[in-house]
């Protein structure tokens, strides 16, 4: 048990990858945990994992691409301590290749949906002068992809909005971060890693890909009082990046 105990959270994306890895750390620090996702079977087997192993938690299923049913997840979670924004799309395509539809969906839920769920559950944060914020970010918002322009500028997006609001809700106790992810085998990821080979591990000074459990582990840091002088902050999990230069 941790600091969390009797807090409530709302992770996003939270039905499988590293959504589910942090939903169910929270939940194992004792934190009440809201999963949100758009397959109730998958979140039913989370919520039956987490209570399995004593922890609480329930599901709420929305479509983070419909404003309304973004406004709806916030009703329904209700008062929460500690928010993480994790869901998010990628499409990696060339911009000629991009549709307008594409864009439109990356910025909907990778950017637009983070922007409303904070406006409408910041206000209890506020009232009760704490909180914690994190958005799940992504290398690809600063470090240029063969593909993927539309995936890298949503999540550039996301960390404008964390270093603006830990600039405008700090002093009401709540602290915002994020993590910008570096590339992790998931289900959702796992037929862009078998393409990519031995290439995408030998992107990372670690050598390897990362495990959501990883994320998971940073995500948990950035939430708990051990990092009370941590605001605004875009934290790095990558596996470190190689030289460009022949050793």
């Amino acid at each position: 048990m941790s600091d969390l105990a009797g807090r409530t959270s709302l992770v996003t994306g939270a039905t499988s990858g590293i959504g589910r890895a942090v939903a169910e750390l929270l939940a194992q620090h004792g934190a009440d945990v809201v999963i949100h996702g758009r397959d109730p079977r998958r979140g039913a087997e989370v919520v039956e994992s987490i209570s399995a192993n004593g922890g609480a938690a329930r599901f709420v299923a929305a479509d983070l691409g419909d404003s309304r049913d973004v406004e709806r997840l916030a009703r329904e979670a209700g008062p929460v301590d500690i928010l993480v924004n994790n869901a998010g799309i990628y499409e990696f395509a060339s911009t000629l290749a991009t549709t307008a539809e594409s864009v439109d969906r990356h910025f909907a839920i990778n950017a637009r949906a983070p922007f409303q769920l904070v406006a409408a559950l910041v206000p209890h944060m506020i009232e009760q002068n704490y909180g914690a914020i994190v958005n799940i970010s992504s290398g690809a918002a600063t470090t240029v992809m063969p593909a993927g322009a539309v995936y890298g500028a949503s999540k550039a997006a996301l960390d404008v909005f964390t270093h603006y609001w830990a600039s405008e809700f700090g002093a009401h106790g709540i602290r915002v971060n994020a993590v910008a992810s570096g590339p992790v085998r998931t289900l959702g990821t796992e037929s862009m890693l078998a393409a990519a080979g031995d290439a995408m591990d030998n992107t990372t000074a670690r050598g390897r890909i990362g495990d959501p459990a990883e994320i998971a582990a940073v995500v948990l840091f950035l939430v708990q009082s051990g990092s009370s002088y941590v605001n605004g902050a875009i934290v790095a999990a990558n596996g470190g990046r190689r030289t460009a230069l022949p050793s």
